[in-house]
């Protein structure tokens, strides 16, 4: 009997378990796609983009052996399987609080048929890594030193002859529910797929990797891998890139240190899922926020880029821009947003999800509340980052502002430390030492409450 296997977020052929597991229960695979009408609605119109080339490029390493279909999952995967006899339905674990539900109400729906789930988007599948007595870390640290011992697979070998597949064109029940790739609008200059995904890694392995360390946390260069799309969609797995990273050649820890994370944050929203909207740590909930028209007035100055400090302006105009913005600037714009402004982290989460093509719902948000002091990590009285000393020591040139902000281009001091803002540059919105002040008055009196 043939077996179905339900691509989501692991958009390649190769290093795909899910695949190899359903090729040795069957070697007659259709291959499969579902386009969520919810998620559709939901997600950002770059990741929206970045999705349909992706299919399109998975499609073409399976010779156009994938059936691409719209509708609630818990319908059209059932109906599906049910239409091929399917012996069972393979899948990637979803771990995030959004999939859980989806694939609890699939396996519902499919009644006899198993929804047989294998492997995961992670090294370390949220869950492995725990504590002796079974609870999760709540801190990074000891967590990447367990993570570190736990260790991880090598990759699978999941690559299968076209002739296992099942062409879509040769199932007429199907006929009337079979999609082409939609057309989300516009096109997205980075390229998408697992070949990209491949040639961008080792591209970055053979030229970047060794200055990592050291350039990571400046914008105004290239020091970053910008691989985070690619995870996001499943493009490449990360097994396939800590092969390639040899602990003793430079850059490497660091490197293999940010995949921690990315496994840190994913079971931290398994284990608290209602961290994606809502205080990690309760105690904040009562933490005083503004959200007045005033309030509103001035988060849209911050997503147009229109704040006066030119470290924020040039990353949130660059992610207006690009979908993308660095690491560090995400950090800076952030401690902005909460600090200084004193507006709800999810305003600026949700902002963050709608643009970035690489929004993540575990990254993301935990980010986000790493800055806001909420989160994970409890450092929040003393982590009010001033923009301008950041800008200054990040950016020490100013080129990644000029770039950005075209307004500053042609000023020697393009994080105007000791010059006035240009016509036409707005004035700093508001006085960074006072704001400093007020959030610390705000975060003491959580601990007077």
């Amino acid at each position: 009997m043939p077996v179905l296997l339900w691509y989501r977020r692991d958009l390649r052929v190769g290093d795909l378990p899910a695949l190899s597991a359903a090729l040795a229960e069957d070697p007659e695979v259709l291959a499969c796609f579902v386009l969520d009408p919810q998620l559709e609605a939901s997600a950002g119109q770059r990741r929206l983009q970045f999705l349909g080339q992706s299919l399109g490029s998975l499609r073409d390493d399976l010779d156009g052996r994938l059936l691409i279909t719209r509708g609630p999952p818990d319908e059209r995967i059932p109906r599906i399987a049910a239409e091929i006899g399917a012996s069972a339905v393979h899948v990637s674990t979803d771990f995030a609080p959004f999939g859980r539900r989806r694939d609890a109400r699939v396996r519902a729906a499919l009644g006899d048929i198993p929804l047989v789930a294998t492997g995961s988007p992670y090294l370390a599948s949220p869950g492995r890594v725990v504590k002796d007595d079974g609870t999760p870390y709540r801190v990074f640290t000891p967590f990447f030193r367990r993570w570190r011992e736990h260790g991880w697979r090598r990759p699978a070998k999941s690559r299968p002859d076209p002739t296992h597949l099942i062409d879509p064109l040769d199932l007429p029940g199907e006929s009337a529910h079979r999609v082409d790739i939609p057309d989300f609008g516009g096109r997205f200059e980075f390229p998408a797929g697992e070949a990209a995904a491949s040639e961008h890694w080792q591209a970055f392995v053979s030229s970047g990797l060794e200055r990592y360390e050291q350039d990571r946390d400046r914008p105004d260069r290239d020091g970053g891998s910008r691989m985070s799309v690619y995870l996001k969609f499943g493009n490449i797995h990360p097994r396939t890139m800590a092969a390639d990273l040899e602990l003793d050649r430079p850059g490497a820890s660091a490197y293999l240190r940010q995949l921690a994370f990315r496994d840190f944050y994913a079971s931290v929203l398994h284990f608290w899922p209602r961290s994606s909207w809502a205080n990690w740590n309760h105690e904040f909930d009562s933490i005083q926020v503004d959200t007045d028209a005033e309030a509103r007035r001035r988060f849209e100055r911050w997503t147009a880029g229109k704040t006066g400090f030119p470290i924020v302006d040039a990353g949130m105009r660059e992610l207006r821009a690009t979908g993308f913005m660095h690491n560090r600037v995400r950090m800076i714009a952030a401690s902005f947003l909460v600090k200084d402004l004193h507006l709800p982290w999810q305003w600026g989460a949700r902002w963050f999800l709608d643009q970035l093509v690489d929004g993540d719902m575990a990254n993301n948000q935990h980010g986000w509340q790493w800055c806001a002091g909420c989160g994970t990590d409890a450092a929040p009285y003393f982590r009010v980052f001033n923009p301008t000393l950041q800008g200054r020591k990040f950016d020490p040139d100013g080129d990644y502002v000029r770039r950005w902000v075209p307004e500053l281009a042609e000023l020697a001091d393009a994080h105007l430390v000791r010059a006035s803002p240009p016509p036409g540059y707005p004035r700093p919105m508001v006085d960074h030492g006072r704001e400093r002040a007020e959030a610390l008055r705000r975060y003491q009196g959580l601990s007077n409450s």
